[in-house]
């Protein structure tokens, strides 16, 4: 790939820009981070080959922002109609639709798309490199058109629908197969070790409300804040901005885990920072009877993503669906600031000590100091025969990794989760599949989000220790398109990770620097308010502000 850069003069205060024009070749994204990364293969050295242009600002000791767009115009993408075809959820048996399909019922649609005066191609769709599915052919696409205008193509659309297909009409710049024009990107790079300040997981002081990313940022005063982790966006899968996976603010568990999935581990105030796949597991006791606790701060019998057990349809993690579990025990914290849910099932109070204060129906809110412990069906049963009120009930929290070690969570530590794993020990390493973001067995599932190119957030850790907190822009053709799940992990290579995860995407990625919005994000109504957020805050005296950096 050859680069020009544009890297920054010795010397600038934080906020100013100053650039001098230099130029390199190679894995130019390496320059990001100043230093090479490690040796990488040919396929993971680079996401394309094109040219780019890097601002570099440098925000406070320790951390700085760089801006590029990484351009190939020459690989321009065309508006087209994909016909879908017919599928059946794994999970459910329900009908439904695919974006591909296999061989035979690619030729047979083709032939029946020629009979009815159409002209259509055959695209075969290979799997990208993930650590658990299979290899070779995934399915192929039949698709009709060739446009420069999204309203050409509409128009042909309705003549295909017309004749008795299921159709989309899609930018081919989106496919995963074949290049990107344009890809608008943003990365911070912050050095712990220089940092005059601290990283942290903000959820806005409530866990039951969504905020913009940029509007924490600036009520913070931070220096960077991206969007965080997987949260609820409909009422009818839960309490708006509650976080779906695993989340720990200031060394207190905040939601759970569905089931081992990818995490940014925020240790000292981010002295230290790692990406590791983490499970929950919390009890609580009363006298000798335990029972599970399955839920912190969300509604009981809905758990988004799945990945509980004696979840209904699976106990797996699968993104973006919303499981049932009839017998369930949730706890809420001080800082699930909503109306508790109500409904059938029972009630516990307890008080800074854990200790029963009342027991009830469901509803009210969160007393002070305390905590709440909501049951249905049998868990509903086990509280009523246990929680008497003046009882003490002993809850216990672990967080584990994958290889059965305990978190030791203390008062400046926090942890953000996602999905799937990017980078594991400095090699790509994309487990997808076992991440619950596709299904090998279900081509309806999945492969818009983890195939096909998307505004993506990221964050990783090279070899340095420094964390690497990027995002892309997506959704905007000609503009930016974004990248699939293996571009991001080869950028992240590219980088110099060693470790790294996507966090959440779509419309909710977004990057704020000194608390205004640096990227685009792709909702028509703008910015996205989320569930969590990272944020690099200064230190409280504000001198960092004063710092003059030299590289």
């Amino acid at each position: 790939m050859s680069v020009i850069a544009e890297t920054p003069g010795r010397t600038a205060h934080r906020g100013q820009h100053r650039t001098v024009r230099s130029f390199a070749l190679g894995t130019a994204l390496a320059l990001i981070a100043f230093a090479p990364p490690a040796a990488a293969s040919e396929r993971d050295s680079s996401v394309g080959d094109g040219a780019i242009s890097w601002t570099t600002q440098y925000v406070a000791p320790g951390v700085e922002v760089r801006t590029g767009v990484l351009s190939a115009p020459e690989a321009v993408g065309v508006w087209t109609v994909t016909v879908q075809a017919p599928a059946v959820n794994r999970l459910t048996g329900a009908a439904t639709w695919a974006p591909l399909g296999d061989r035979s019922w690619a030729d047979t649609t083709a032939e029946k798309l020629r009979a009815d005066g159409f002209a259509p191609r055959l695209e075969r769709v290979t799997w990208d490199a993930y650590a658990d599915t299979p290899r070779g052919t995934m399915g192929w696409q039949v698709r009709v058109g060739q446009y420069g205008t999204q309203a050409e193509a509409r128009t042909l659309n309705s003549a295909v629908s017309a004749a008795g297909f299921r159709t989309s009409v899609e930018w081919t710049g989106y496919d995963g197969r074949q290049r990107a024009d344009a890809e608008r990107i943003h990365v911070a790079v912050i050095d712990p070790g220089r940092l005059r300040g601290t990283v942290e997981v903000s959820d806005g002081g409530n866990t039951a409300d969504r905020e913009k990313t940029s509007a924490v940022a600036a009520r913070l005063g931070s220096l960077v804040g991206v969007n965080g982790g997987f949260f609820v966006t409909s009422d009818a899968d839960g309490v708006q901005g509650t976080t779906a996976g695993l989340s720990v603010v200031d060394g207190e568990l905040q939601s759970m885990a569905v089931g081992s999935r990818a995490a940014l581990v925020l240790e000292d105030g981010g002295r230290h920072v790692r990406v590791a796949d983490l499970s929950t597991t919390v009890t609580v006791r009363a006298g000798s009877a335990v029972h599970a606790v399955q839920g912190i701060n969300r509604v009981p019998g809905k758990v988004r993503n799945c990945g509980r057990p004696g979840a209904v349809p699976t106990e797996l993690p699968r993104q973006d669906l919303t499981c049932s579990l009839p017998d369930d025990l949730v706890k809420f914290t001080e800082s699930f600031g909503a109306p508790l849910p109500t409904g059938a099932g029972v009630q516990v109070v307890l008080d800074e000590h854990d200790v029963v204060v009342s027991r009830g129906d469901r509803g009210g809110s969160v007393p002070a100091e305390g905590s709440v412990l909501q049951g249905t069906g049998a868990a509903a049963a086990w509280l009523t025969e246990n929680a008497e009120v003046g009882r003490r009930l002993h809850l216990r929290e672990l967080v584990r990794d994958a290889a059965g070690r305990q978190l030791r969570l203390g008062p400046d530590d926090d942890v953000v989760s996602a999905a799937p794993t990017l980078v594991e020990n400095g090699r790509i390493h994309i487990d997808a599949a076992t991440e619950g973001t596709l299904d090998p067995l279900d081509l309806s599932f999945g492969f818009a989000w983890s195939n096909v190119r998307q505004p993506r957030t990221l964050a990783g850790v090279d070899r340095q220790g420094r964390l690497l907190l990027v995002t892309v822009d997506g959704r905007q053709p000609g503009v930016s398109e974004g990248f699939t799940l293996a571009e991001a992990a080869r950028f992240m290579r590219t980088l110099g990770a060693v470790q790294a995860l996507n966090l959440d995407g779509g419309g909710s990625s977004a990057m704020a620097v000194d608390g205004a919005l640096v990227n685009v994000p792709s909702d028509a109504t703008g910015e996205r308010a989320v569930g969590d957020t990272v944020q690099i805050l200064p230190r409280a005296t504000g001198s960092a502000s004063a710092e003059t950096e030299v590289p």
